[in-house]
């Protein structure tokens, strides 16, 4: 779970997670009842829906109407299951743009099935109250606040960061903070400050792949780590490439990992943070999905541990509440200055009317309602995507089990190329990601991102049923 103790309901969770992964409590079994359980464990009805719950949500158990939970009968390991091979540990060119830009264009269409893209359901945001807080905000904009926010940023929007994230324990200095268009311009800007053409650069495998495309338009070289998607980076085999390689950055996401879904546990990050200040390389640190957590607490990001100000850390707005409206953040920390100067010399500034709409917006005080309400959704739709990829994909398909954000990572049986399925299912009018845009040297053939973010689109469940047909179809060579 986390580093932290467990409370009751998680404890007991993972006790009987422990039972149903040893066998003692077998596919098909009823539990014990919430009554029976209270008493056994001397625990409130609460606490044991709320484990009942979570075990639910990992898909172990499943809840039969006026009949109880019952353990769930699954041909699939009920932790998390694909194991990528070790990535190639010399540097690598990047070229990615192509595939990238060929095999997603796909998903600007409306009519098609967007299981490939990087964005959540638009009916998931609350647009109707950010035209509001837009309309109010531009009515008492002063002259003065437009050249005031060159090149940082809004003052209000800043420091209404700075609130939240002191609240959630990380604090920020004064003058590190600075908005952008978006989280790609922070990261982009971010790797630009700590890196020259050649450099290497550590990234995770799989890997996002907006990352390699900002090695490849800054001539970098890429070095992939093995990322578990459970335990998030492999610590060990980050130590030994720093020890034998020259590194400029590494550029991370240990919050809910795009494609793999990971989530780092926080002594983890620590450590993570504590290796990199030890070799003295900087931190990139992509947490746009931070805000997504199934859980009852925000995981605290790498920042929270910066002590040498060596963690870059980049989020944004656009998965959370706000896409389209470009408004994302790079506290840069001892690299502020860096960073601020390059923003000056590409972009100048981020718009002033979005960044006013969202720091009206969070002056209502209705964004952790929000967030709430967004988390529940796309937890729920996690759950019942999973039971369809379950039921509908061949036999030997492996599916990771996120603890938040909105993607699925499938290995999928060895026979199946990835990329023939994306073809097919296009056809079909359903993107896809195929793994081979996740890698620097296009691994991950039989491997696929699906984006399950879209609770309430009834073209949802017959979309998954196809691809696992199509699946199914590759195998067999039809």
């Amino acid at each position: 779970m986390s580093g932290n103790r467990l409370t009751r309901y998680q404890q007991l969770a993972e006790d009987m997670a422990d039972a149903i992964r040893a066998g003692l409590l077998r596919p098909g079994e009823r539990l014990p009842s919430v009554r029976v359980t209270c008493e056994q464990r001397r625990v409130s009805p609460s606490t044991v829906f709320q484990a009942y719950g979570h075990l639910e949500s990992l898909g172990l158990i499943e809840a039969r109407p006026r009949s109880g939970y019952f353990v769930r009968a699954t041909r699939r390991p009920l932790r998390a299951g694909p194991e990528p091979a070790p990535p190639r540990s010399e540097a690598t060119p990047v070229a990615i743009s192509e595939l990238v830009f060929d095999l997603l264009g796909s998903t600007r269409d409306a009519d098609v099935v967007p299981l490939g893209s990087a964005f959540p359901a638009p009916h998931l945001f609350p647009f109707d109250e950010l035209a509001r807080s837009g309309a109010r905000a531009m009515r008492r904009l002063k002259a003065s606040q437009i050249t005031g926010a060159l090149t940082a940023g809004d003052e209000g929007l800043r420091l209404a960061l700075r609130k939240r994230y002191a609240l959630q324990g990380v604090p920020l200095a004064d003058n590190e903070l600075i908005i952008t268009n978006g989280a790609m311009e922070a990261l982009n800007l971010c790797l630009q400050a700590v890196t020259k053409p050649g450099d290497v650069v550590v990234v995770e495998s799989p890997t996002f792949y907006a990352a390699l495309q900002a090695l490849e338009r800054l001539h970098l070289k890429a070095v992939e780590v093995a990322t578990d998607p459970k335990e998030g980076v492999d610590l060990a085999a980050l130590g030994e490439l720093l020890a034998r390689q020259t590194v400029a950055a590494c550029w991370f996401m240990p919050s809910f990992q795009n494609p793999l879904g990971a989530l780092m546990p926080v002594a983890r990050r620590q450590a993570l943070v504590a290796l990199l200040a030890q070799h003295g390389v900087p931190l990139i640190e992509d947490d746009v999905y931070g805000e997504l957590h199934a859980g009852a607490r925000r995981p605290p990001p790498a920042k929270a541990f910066d002590q040498q100000g060596g963690v870059l850390h980049c989020s944004s707005f656009s998965k959370c509440l706000a896409p389209g409206y470009r408004v994302g953040w790079a506290a840069a920390g001892r690299y502020a200055p860096q960073v601020e100067r390059l923003k000056m010399m590409t972009s100048l500034a981020t718009a002033i009317p979005p960044q006013l709409a969202v720091a009206d917006y969070l002056a209502q005080g209705g964004y952790d309602r929000h967030l709430r309400r967004l988390r529940e959704a796309l937890a729920t739709q996690q759950t019942h995507a999973l039971k369809l990829v379950e039921r509908h994909f061949p036999a030997g398909t492996r599916v990771t089990r996120p603890e938040g954000g909105y993607f699925l990572w499938l290995e999928l049986p060895p026979e199946v190329d990835a990329l023939a399925l994306h073809q097919r299912a296009r056809a079909c009018a359903i993107s896809t990601a195929p793994g081979v845009l996740f890698s620097a040297d296009h691994r991950f053939t039989h491997h696929l991102r699906l984006n399950v973010g879209h609770p309430g689109d009834a073209r949802f469940d017959g979309a998954i049923k196809t691809l696992g047909r199509l699946a199914g179809d590759l195998m067999v060579g039809r």
